[in-house]
Protein backbone atom coordinates (compact mmCIF):
# COMPACT_ATOMS: atom_id res chain seq x y z
CA UNK A 1 0.00 0.00 0.00
CA UNK A 2 1.23 3.52 -0.83
CA UNK A 3 1.35 6.44 1.59
CA UNK A 4 -1.86 7.89 0.19
CA UNK A 5 -3.68 4.68 1.11
CA UNK A 6 -2.98 5.42 4.77
CA UNK A 7 -4.33 8.97 4.63
CA UNK A 8 -7.86 8.10 5.89
CA UNK A 9 -6.32 6.77 9.12
CA UNK A 10 -4.07 9.84 9.46
CA UNK A 11 -7.01 12.23 8.97
CA UNK A 12 -9.05 10.42 11.60
CA UNK A 13 -6.14 10.66 14.05
CA UNK A 14 -5.92 14.41 13.37
CA UNK A 15 -9.68 14.72 13.85
CA UNK A 16 -9.50 13.03 17.24
CA UNK A 17 -6.57 15.28 18.20
CA UNK A 18 -8.59 18.36 17.20
CA UNK A 19 -11.53 17.16 19.28
CA UNK A 20 -9.36 16.71 22.36
CA UNK A 21 -7.77 20.15 21.95
CA UNK A 22 -11.15 21.87 21.53
CA UNK A 23 -12.70 20.05 24.47
CA UNK A 24 -9.82 19.93 26.95
CA UNK A 25 -7.75 23.04 26.19
CA UNK A 26 -10.44 25.45 25.01
CA UNK A 27 -13.27 23.92 27.13
CA UNK A 28 -15.59 23.89 24.13
CA UNK A 29 -18.80 21.93 24.70
CA UNK A 30 -18.53 18.31 23.55
CA UNK A 31 -21.42 18.69 21.09
CA UNK A 32 -19.71 21.52 19.21
CA UNK A 33 -16.29 19.85 19.43
CA UNK A 34 -17.58 16.59 17.96
CA UNK A 35 -19.42 18.26 15.10
CA UNK A 36 -16.45 20.47 14.16
CA UNK A 37 -14.13 17.45 14.24
CA UNK A 38 -16.53 15.40 12.13
CA UNK A 39 -16.67 18.11 9.46
CA UNK A 40 -12.87 18.47 9.62
CA UNK A 41 -12.30 14.73 9.01
CA UNK A 42 -14.82 14.63 6.17
CA UNK A 43 -13.22 17.56 4.33
CA UNK A 44 -9.68 16.15 4.75
CA UNK A 45 -10.89 12.85 3.25
CA UNK A 46 -11.97 14.70 0.08
CA UNK A 47 -15.67 14.19 0.74
CA UNK A 48 -17.77 16.82 -0.98
CA UNK A 49 -19.25 19.46 1.32
CA UNK A 50 -22.75 18.14 0.72
CA UNK A 51 -21.59 14.57 1.44
CA UNK A 52 -20.11 15.78 4.73
CA UNK A 53 -23.43 17.35 5.65
CA UNK A 54 -25.26 14.16 4.65
CA UNK A 55 -22.93 12.02 6.79
CA UNK A 56 -23.34 14.31 9.79
CA UNK A 57 -27.13 14.26 9.45
CA UNK A 58 -27.20 10.51 8.89
CA UNK A 59 -24.94 9.77 11.84
CA UNK A 60 -26.64 12.19 14.22
CA UNK A 61 -30.16 11.18 13.25
CA UNK A 62 -29.38 7.48 12.94
CA UNK A 63 -27.78 7.32 16.36
CA UNK A 64 -30.58 9.21 18.07
CA UNK A 65 -33.16 7.26 16.08
CA UNK A 66 -31.98 4.06 17.72
CA UNK A 67 -30.97 5.43 21.12
CA UNK A 68 -33.01 8.54 22.00
CA UNK A 69 -36.06 6.64 23.29
CA UNK A 70 -33.87 4.09 25.06
CA UNK A 71 -31.68 6.69 26.77
CA UNK A 72 -34.53 9.07 27.55
CA UNK A 73 -36.99 6.49 28.86
CA UNK A 74 -34.18 4.65 30.60
CA UNK A 75 -33.40 7.86 32.48
CA UNK A 76 -37.09 8.16 33.38
CA UNK A 77 -37.11 4.59 34.68
CA UNK A 78 -34.01 5.29 36.77
CA UNK A 79 -35.49 8.51 38.14
CA UNK A 80 -38.75 6.79 39.13
CA UNK A 81 -36.76 4.07 40.88
CA UNK A 82 -34.78 6.66 42.83
CA UNK A 83 -37.81 8.82 43.74
CA UNK A 84 -39.96 5.86 44.83
CA UNK A 85 -37.30 4.12 46.93
CA UNK A 86 -37.05 1.15 44.54
CA UNK A 87 -33.35 1.82 43.94
CA UNK A 88 -32.78 2.01 47.70
CA UNK A 89 -34.69 -1.28 48.16
CA UNK A 90 -32.47 -3.10 45.65
CA UNK A 91 -29.36 -1.53 47.16
CA UNK A 92 -30.33 -2.42 50.73
CA UNK A 93 -31.27 -6.00 49.82
CA UNK A 94 -28.09 -6.70 47.86
CA UNK A 95 -25.98 -5.24 50.64
CA UNK A 96 -27.79 -7.37 53.22
CA UNK A 97 -27.39 -10.56 51.19
CA UNK A 98 -23.84 -10.06 49.95
CA UNK A 99 -22.36 -7.58 52.43
CA UNK A 100 -20.26 -4.54 51.54
CA UNK A 101 -17.16 -6.67 50.94
CA UNK A 102 -18.89 -8.87 48.33
CA UNK A 103 -21.33 -6.44 46.74
CA UNK A 104 -19.17 -6.27 43.59
CA UNK A 105 -20.06 -9.91 42.87
CA UNK A 106 -23.75 -9.07 43.05
CA UNK A 107 -23.22 -6.22 40.59
CA UNK A 108 -21.33 -8.55 38.24
CA UNK A 109 -24.24 -11.02 38.24
CA UNK A 110 -26.85 -8.32 37.61
CA UNK A 111 -24.64 -6.60 35.02
CA UNK A 112 -24.17 -9.82 33.06
CA UNK A 113 -27.90 -10.58 33.14
CA UNK A 114 -28.69 -7.18 31.65
CA UNK A 115 -25.72 -7.34 29.26
CA UNK A 116 -27.00 -10.57 27.73
CA UNK A 117 -30.67 -9.61 27.72
CA UNK A 118 -30.81 -6.03 26.39
CA UNK A 119 -28.78 -3.57 24.34
CA UNK A 120 -25.83 -2.15 26.24
CA UNK A 121 -27.26 1.38 26.44
CA UNK A 122 -30.45 0.01 28.02
CA UNK A 123 -28.43 -1.98 30.54
CA UNK A 124 -26.29 1.02 31.44
CA UNK A 125 -29.17 3.46 31.84
CA UNK A 126 -31.12 1.05 34.06
CA UNK A 127 -28.16 -0.13 36.15
CA UNK A 128 -26.44 3.23 36.71
CA UNK A 129 -28.92 4.48 39.35
CA UNK A 130 -28.83 1.08 41.08
CA UNK A 131 -25.04 1.15 41.23
CA UNK A 132 -25.01 4.69 42.60
CA UNK A 133 -27.68 3.81 45.20
CA UNK A 134 -25.68 0.76 46.33
CA UNK A 135 -22.52 2.85 46.53
CA UNK A 136 -24.26 5.53 48.61
CA UNK A 137 -25.72 2.94 51.00
CA UNK A 138 -22.37 1.15 51.29
CA UNK A 139 -20.54 4.49 51.69
CA UNK A 140 -18.05 3.76 48.92
CA UNK A 141 -17.24 5.83 45.78
CA UNK A 142 -19.77 5.03 43.05
CA UNK A 143 -17.25 4.92 40.17
CA UNK A 144 -15.60 1.89 41.77
CA UNK A 145 -18.85 -0.05 41.41
CA UNK A 146 -19.61 1.63 38.07
CA UNK A 147 -16.47 0.11 36.57
CA UNK A 148 -17.53 -3.32 37.87
CA UNK A 149 -21.00 -2.96 36.36
CA UNK A 150 -19.76 -1.80 32.96
CA UNK A 151 -17.13 -4.55 32.78
CA UNK A 152 -19.80 -7.21 33.29
CA UNK A 153 -22.41 -5.64 31.00
CA UNK A 154 -20.09 -4.85 28.08
CA UNK A 155 -18.36 -8.24 28.09
CA UNK A 156 -21.64 -10.17 28.24
CA UNK A 157 -23.09 -7.92 25.53
CA UNK A 158 -20.10 -8.54 23.24
CA UNK A 159 -19.80 -12.30 23.73
CA UNK A 160 -23.23 -13.87 24.12
CA UNK A 161 -26.14 -14.26 21.69
CA UNK A 162 -28.86 -13.03 21.26
CA UNK A 163 -26.95 -9.74 21.00
CA UNK A 164 -26.57 -8.78 17.31
CA UNK A 165 -22.77 -8.89 17.16
CA UNK A 166 -22.32 -12.45 18.49
CA UNK A 167 -25.30 -13.70 16.47
CA UNK A 168 -23.79 -12.30 13.26
CA UNK A 169 -20.41 -13.87 14.10
CA UNK A 170 -21.98 -17.29 14.78
CA UNK A 171 -23.49 -17.14 11.31
CA UNK A 172 -20.34 -15.79 9.62
CA UNK A 173 -18.05 -18.47 11.08
CA UNK A 174 -20.59 -21.32 11.03
CA UNK A 175 -20.16 -21.86 14.77
CA UNK A 176 -22.39 -23.82 17.12
CA UNK A 177 -24.25 -21.39 19.39
CA UNK A 178 -24.22 -23.82 22.32
CA UNK A 179 -20.41 -24.06 22.15
CA UNK A 180 -20.18 -20.27 22.00
CA UNK A 181 -22.16 -20.09 25.25
CA UNK A 182 -20.15 -22.80 27.02
CA UNK A 183 -16.73 -21.54 25.98
CA UNK A 184 -17.90 -17.94 26.34
CA UNK A 185 -18.52 -18.42 30.05
CA UNK A 186 -14.90 -19.58 30.44
CA UNK A 187 -13.73 -16.45 28.60
CA UNK A 188 -16.03 -13.97 30.32
CA UNK A 189 -15.43 -14.92 33.97
CA UNK A 190 -11.67 -14.14 34.18
CA UNK A 191 -12.08 -11.06 31.95
CA UNK A 192 -14.79 -9.57 34.16
CA UNK A 193 -12.89 -10.41 37.37
CA UNK A 194 -9.78 -8.70 35.97
CA UNK A 195 -11.62 -5.56 34.85
CA UNK A 196 -14.44 -5.46 37.40
CA UNK A 197 -12.75 -6.59 40.61
CA UNK A 198 -8.99 -6.09 40.22
CA UNK A 199 -8.88 -2.99 37.99
CA UNK A 200 -10.87 -0.66 40.33
CA UNK A 201 -8.28 -1.41 43.02
CA UNK A 202 -5.43 -0.65 40.62
CA UNK A 203 -7.17 2.59 39.59
CA UNK A 204 -7.73 3.58 43.22
CA UNK A 205 -6.83 7.25 42.61
CA UNK A 206 -9.75 7.49 40.17
CA UNK A 207 -12.24 4.88 41.34
CA UNK A 208 -11.93 5.72 45.05
CA UNK A 209 -12.20 9.46 44.56
CA UNK A 210 -15.30 10.85 46.25
CA UNK A 211 -17.45 12.44 43.56
CA UNK A 212 -20.79 14.22 43.91
CA UNK A 213 -23.75 12.06 42.95
CA UNK A 214 -25.17 13.19 39.57
CA UNK A 215 -28.14 15.50 40.25
CA UNK A 216 -30.51 13.24 38.31
CA UNK A 217 -29.78 10.34 40.65
CA UNK A 218 -29.72 12.07 44.02
CA UNK A 219 -32.19 10.61 46.50
CA UNK A 220 -34.90 13.03 47.56
CA UNK A 221 -35.23 11.34 50.96
CA UNK A 222 -34.27 8.34 53.07
CA UNK A 223 -37.11 5.83 52.73
CA UNK A 224 -38.48 3.64 55.49
CA UNK A 225 -39.08 -0.07 54.87
CA UNK A 226 -42.84 0.51 54.53
CA UNK A 227 -42.44 3.32 52.01
CA UNK A 228 -40.34 1.31 49.55
CA UNK A 229 -41.69 -1.12 46.91
CA UNK A 230 -40.92 -4.80 47.42
CA UNK A 231 -37.57 -6.18 46.26
CA UNK A 232 -39.31 -8.32 43.63
CA UNK A 233 -41.12 -5.32 42.14
CA UNK A 234 -38.02 -3.14 42.38
CA UNK A 235 -36.01 -5.66 40.36
CA UNK A 236 -38.66 -7.02 37.97
CA UNK A 237 -39.84 -3.63 36.68
CA UNK A 238 -36.40 -2.53 35.39
CA UNK A 239 -35.90 -6.09 34.10
CA UNK A 240 -39.11 -5.82 32.05
CA UNK A 241 -37.30 -4.90 28.78
CA UNK A 242 -34.89 -7.81 29.26
CA UNK A 243 -37.74 -10.23 29.93
CA UNK A 244 -39.78 -9.08 26.92
CA UNK A 245 -36.81 -9.07 24.53
CA UNK A 246 -35.63 -12.50 25.68
CA UNK A 247 -39.13 -13.97 25.33
CA UNK A 248 -39.41 -12.50 21.83
CA UNK A 249 -36.07 -14.05 20.87
CA UNK A 250 -37.18 -17.48 22.08
CA UNK A 251 -40.61 -17.26 20.40
CA UNK A 252 -38.97 -16.28 17.10
CA UNK A 253 -37.34 -19.71 16.96
CA UNK A 254 -40.73 -21.37 16.54
CA UNK A 255 -42.79 -19.02 14.37
CA UNK A 256 -42.90 -18.13 10.68
CA UNK A 257 -41.19 -14.82 9.86
CA UNK A 258 -43.95 -14.03 7.37
CA UNK A 259 -46.74 -14.42 9.92
CA UNK A 260 -48.68 -11.72 11.74
CA UNK A 261 -47.57 -13.33 15.00
CA UNK A 262 -43.95 -12.60 14.09
CA UNK A 263 -44.83 -8.94 13.47
CA UNK A 264 -46.63 -8.70 16.81
CA UNK A 265 -43.91 -10.48 18.81
CA UNK A 266 -41.14 -8.34 17.36
CA UNK A 267 -43.13 -5.15 17.80
CA UNK A 268 -43.34 -5.74 21.54
CA UNK A 269 -39.88 -7.33 21.55
CA UNK A 270 -38.15 -4.26 20.17
CA UNK A 271 -35.97 -2.40 22.67
CA UNK A 272 -37.95 0.84 22.18
CA UNK A 273 -41.43 -0.62 22.76
CA UNK A 274 -40.25 -2.82 25.64
CA UNK A 275 -38.71 0.25 27.29
CA UNK A 276 -41.94 2.22 26.88
CA UNK A 277 -43.86 -0.67 28.45
CA UNK A 278 -41.40 -0.76 31.36
CA UNK A 279 -41.85 2.97 31.97
CA UNK A 280 -45.67 2.65 31.90
CA UNK A 281 -45.45 -0.17 34.45
CA UNK A 282 -43.03 1.91 36.55
CA UNK A 283 -45.41 4.90 36.51
CA UNK A 284 -48.02 2.70 38.15
CA UNK A 285 -45.87 0.47 40.41
CA UNK A 286 -43.37 3.12 41.54
CA UNK A 287 -45.74 6.06 41.37
CA UNK A 288 -49.51 5.71 41.56
CA UNK A 289 -49.46 2.49 43.60
CA UNK A 290 -47.09 4.12 46.12
CA UNK A 291 -49.56 6.95 46.68
CA UNK A 292 -48.02 9.56 44.37
CA UNK A 293 -50.33 11.74 42.32
CA UNK A 294 -49.97 11.51 38.55
CA UNK A 295 -48.73 15.11 38.30
CA UNK A 296 -45.96 14.27 40.82
CA UNK A 297 -44.93 11.25 38.75
CA UNK A 298 -44.93 13.39 35.60
CA UNK A 299 -42.70 15.86 37.47
CA UNK A 300 -40.13 13.09 37.88
CA UNK A 301 -40.62 12.21 34.20
CA UNK A 302 -39.88 15.79 33.10
CA UNK A 303 -36.85 16.16 35.37
CA UNK A 304 -35.40 12.93 34.00
CA UNK A 305 -35.75 14.08 30.39
CA UNK A 306 -34.32 17.51 31.23
CA UNK A 307 -31.39 15.92 33.05
CA UNK A 308 -30.50 13.63 30.16
CA UNK A 309 -30.96 16.15 27.31
CA UNK A 310 -27.30 17.15 27.03
CA UNK A 311 -26.23 13.49 27.13
CA UNK A 312 -28.58 12.75 24.23
CA UNK A 313 -27.13 15.60 22.13
CA UNK A 314 -23.57 14.48 22.87
CA UNK A 315 -24.41 10.90 21.89
CA UNK A 316 -25.95 12.14 18.64
CA UNK A 317 -22.86 14.23 17.88
CA UNK A 318 -20.68 11.21 18.57
CA UNK A 319 -22.81 9.32 16.06
CA UNK A 320 -22.19 12.05 13.46
CA UNK A 321 -18.42 11.79 14.01
CA UNK A 322 -18.60 8.00 13.73
CA UNK A 323 -20.58 8.14 10.47
CA UNK A 324 -18.11 10.51 8.82
CA UNK A 325 -15.30 8.12 9.79
CA UNK A 326 -17.21 5.16 8.36
CA UNK A 327 -17.98 7.01 5.13
CA UNK A 328 -14.32 8.03 4.77
CA UNK A 329 -13.35 4.38 4.28
CA UNK A 330 -11.11 3.83 7.31
CA UNK A 331 -12.48 0.32 7.86
CA UNK A 332 -11.67 -0.68 4.29
CA UNK A 333 -8.14 0.73 4.63
CA UNK A 334 -7.44 -1.35 7.73
CA UNK A 335 -8.91 -4.44 6.08
CA UNK A 336 -6.59 -4.07 3.09
CA UNK A 337 -3.59 -3.65 5.40
CA UNK A 338 -4.24 -7.02 7.03
CA UNK A 339 -5.22 -9.23 4.10
CA UNK A 340 -1.81 -10.68 3.23
CA UNK A 341 -0.51 -11.76 6.65
CA UNK A 342 0.28 -15.21 8.07
CA UNK A 343 -0.57 -14.48 11.72
CA UNK A 344 -2.83 -16.95 13.58
CA UNK A 345 -6.43 -16.24 12.54
CA UNK A 346 -7.44 -15.91 16.22
CA UNK A 347 -4.94 -13.12 16.85
CA UNK A 348 -5.61 -11.63 13.43
CA UNK A 349 -9.38 -11.61 14.02
CA UNK A 350 -8.93 -9.89 17.37
CA UNK A 351 -6.42 -7.37 16.02
CA UNK A 352 -8.41 -6.37 12.93
CA UNK A 353 -11.61 -6.07 14.95
CA UNK A 354 -9.86 -3.99 17.62
CA UNK A 355 -8.31 -1.64 15.03
CA UNK A 356 -11.61 -1.08 13.23
CA UNK A 357 -13.46 -0.64 16.54
CA UNK A 358 -10.93 1.98 17.67
CA UNK A 359 -11.14 3.73 14.30
CA UNK A 360 -14.92 3.67 13.85
CA UNK A 361 -16.38 3.21 17.34
CA UNK A 362 -18.75 0.52 16.08
CA UNK A 363 -18.50 -2.98 17.55
CA UNK A 364 -20.79 -4.86 15.17
CA UNK A 365 -19.27 -3.30 12.03
CA UNK A 366 -15.74 -4.06 13.20
CA UNK A 367 -16.61 -7.67 14.06
CA UNK A 368 -18.35 -8.41 10.77
CA UNK A 369 -15.57 -6.76 8.75
CA UNK A 370 -12.96 -8.88 10.51
CA UNK A 371 -15.02 -12.03 10.01
CA UNK A 372 -15.14 -11.40 6.28
CA UNK A 373 -11.35 -11.05 6.12
CA UNK A 374 -10.33 -13.88 8.45
CA UNK A 375 -13.13 -16.37 7.79
CA UNK A 376 -11.52 -17.97 4.69
CA UNK A 377 -8.34 -18.71 6.71
CA UNK A 378 -10.14 -20.98 9.18
CA UNK A 379 -9.80 -24.15 7.10
CA UNK A 380 -6.10 -23.49 6.45
CA UNK A 381 -5.29 -23.10 10.13
CA UNK A 382 -7.91 -25.60 11.44
CA UNK A 383 -9.30 -23.27 14.13
CA UNK A 384 -12.45 -24.03 16.13
CA UNK A 385 -15.30 -21.79 14.85
CA UNK A 386 -16.53 -21.00 18.38
CA UNK A 387 -13.06 -19.73 19.33
CA UNK A 388 -13.07 -17.51 16.25
CA UNK A 389 -16.38 -16.03 17.39
CA UNK A 390 -14.98 -15.36 20.86
CA UNK A 391 -11.68 -13.88 19.63
CA UNK A 392 -13.50 -11.53 17.27
CA UNK A 393 -16.06 -10.61 19.95
CA UNK A 394 -13.25 -9.83 22.41
CA UNK A 395 -11.74 -7.52 19.79
CA UNK A 396 -15.04 -5.71 19.34
CA UNK A 397 -15.03 -4.94 23.08
CA UNK A 398 -11.63 -3.25 23.08
CA UNK A 399 -10.76 0.31 24.07
CA UNK A 400 -12.94 2.98 22.49
CA UNK A 401 -12.76 6.74 22.55
CA UNK A 402 -14.53 9.89 21.42
CA UNK A 403 -16.16 8.34 18.34
CA UNK A 404 -18.15 5.88 20.47
CA UNK A 405 -21.54 6.95 21.85
CA UNK A 406 -21.03 4.69 24.88
CA UNK A 407 -17.85 6.60 25.77
CA UNK A 408 -19.90 9.79 26.12
CA UNK A 409 -22.71 8.02 27.94
CA UNK A 410 -20.23 6.79 30.57
CA UNK A 411 -18.50 10.19 30.79
CA UNK A 412 -21.60 12.35 31.08
CA UNK A 413 -23.64 10.04 33.30
CA UNK A 414 -20.86 9.67 35.87
CA UNK A 415 -19.71 13.27 35.50
CA UNK A 416 -16.11 12.52 34.48
CA UNK A 417 -13.49 14.49 32.57
CA UNK A 418 -12.32 13.10 29.22
CA UNK A 419 -8.99 12.23 30.84
CA UNK A 420 -10.62 10.20 33.63
CA UNK A 421 -13.00 8.57 31.14
CA UNK A 422 -10.02 7.31 29.12
CA UNK A 423 -8.40 6.00 32.30
CA UNK A 424 -11.53 4.23 33.56
CA UNK A 425 -13.82 3.35 30.63
CA UNK A 426 -10.97 2.91 28.17
CA UNK A 427 -8.78 0.82 30.43
CA UNK A 428 -11.60 -1.43 31.66
CA UNK A 429 -12.59 -2.30 28.07
CA UNK A 430 -8.98 -2.86 27.08
CA UNK A 431 -8.56 -5.18 30.07
CA UNK A 432 -11.62 -7.30 29.23
CA UNK A 433 -10.50 -7.51 25.61
CA UNK A 434 -6.89 -8.53 26.32
CA UNK A 435 -7.82 -11.05 29.01
CA UNK A 436 -10.56 -12.43 26.75
CA UNK A 437 -8.10 -12.97 23.91
CA UNK A 438 -5.62 -14.59 26.31
CA UNK A 439 -8.19 -17.11 27.51
CA UNK A 440 -9.20 -17.88 23.91
CA UNK A 441 -5.57 -18.59 22.98
CA UNK A 442 -5.23 -20.91 26.00
CA UNK A 443 -8.43 -22.74 25.03
CA UNK A 444 -7.04 -23.11 21.50
CA UNK A 445 -4.22 -25.27 22.93
CA UNK A 446 -6.77 -27.84 24.14
CA UNK A 447 -9.61 -27.66 21.59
Amino acid sequence: MSFTDYLPIIWVALGVALLLVLNIKFKLNSVISLLISAIFVGILNNMSLLDVVASVKSGFGGTLGSLAIIVGFGAVLGKLMVDSGAAQRVADTLLQKFGVRNVEWAIIIVGMIFGISVFYEVAFIILAPLVISIAVEAKIPFLRLGITMVAAATMAHSIFPPQPGPVALVSAYGADMGMVYMLGIIVVIPAVIAAGIILPRVLSKISNLERPVPPLLKKTKEFTNEEMPSFAASLLVPLTPAIIITCATLINMFIDKESNTYQLVNFFGSSEISMIIAVLIAIYVFGIKRGFKLNEVMGSFSKAIEGIAMVVFIIGSGGAFKQVILDSGVGDTIAQMMQNTSISPLIMAWFITALIRIATGTGVVSAITAAGIVGPLMTTFDVHPALMVLATAAGSNTITHVNDASFWLFKEYFGLSIKDTFKSWGLLLFTTSIVGLGVVLILDLFI
